[in-house]
């Protein structure tokens, strides 16, 4: 059975400490960029209620590892519930411990033949559901765009903006637009 590759490490109070309470380094396997950025405008303003969290759903080989976690992956754990480990991005990591229990996330397949949306989960992450259909992340590029000149929801969307972040924080309307996008 594969296990998750993402861990939560100090959301909803889990910031784990060893020996003399001092505090663990966490297994990390996601880069890191050797130079700081800031965060976008809608980074900062939003630590949010809502998240994108990224993972893969087609097997990949990390240092003899298979790091692939899909949707269906945790849709499968008991309880329907898995911890999200291997975040090594500081903001990313700084992202997850600012999470709250009970915080809704997308769950989003990167890393394969179509990214893009695949359903819904909770943090600490469990699984709420499948989206109704697939949003696949072309067509979330095409509303990007044209938001982008319109001033839409999702013109300043950190999957575009920072898309190498694994975590990532979603404002209430970007989270809504999206929601609505699977009746489409």
């Amino acid at each position: 059975m594969p296990r998750p590759r993402k861990r939560l490490a100090g959301a909803a109070g889990l910031d784990k400490k060893g020996p003399a309470g001092k505090h663990v380094k966490t297994k990390n396997t996601e880069s890191s960029s050797p130079q700081k950025i800031p965060a976008s405008k809608n980074c900062e303003k939003n630590t949010g209620s809502y998240w994108l969290m990224k993972s893969e759903p087609e097997s990949r080989l990390e240092k003899g590892v298979d790091v692939k976690f899909g949707i269906e992956d945790l849709k499968a754990q008991p309880k329907q519930t898995a911890c999200w480990d291997g975040v090594r991005n500081y903001q990313a990591r700084n992202f997850l411990r600012a999470m709250k229990v009970d915080e809704e996330a997308f769950f989003y397949h990167s890393n394969c033949k179509e990214p893009g949306i695949a359903g819904l989960m909770k943090v600490d992450v469990q699984f709420v559901r499948m989206m109704k259909r697939f949003i696949p992340l072309a067509e979330l590029k095409t509303h990007h765009q044209a938001h982008k000149a319109t001033g839409g929801p999702l013109k300043n969307m950190a999957l575009f903006t920072r898309q190498r972040l694994s975590v990532q924080p979603l404002t209430q309307e970007e989270f809504d637009f999206i929601l609505s996008l699977e009746e489409k």
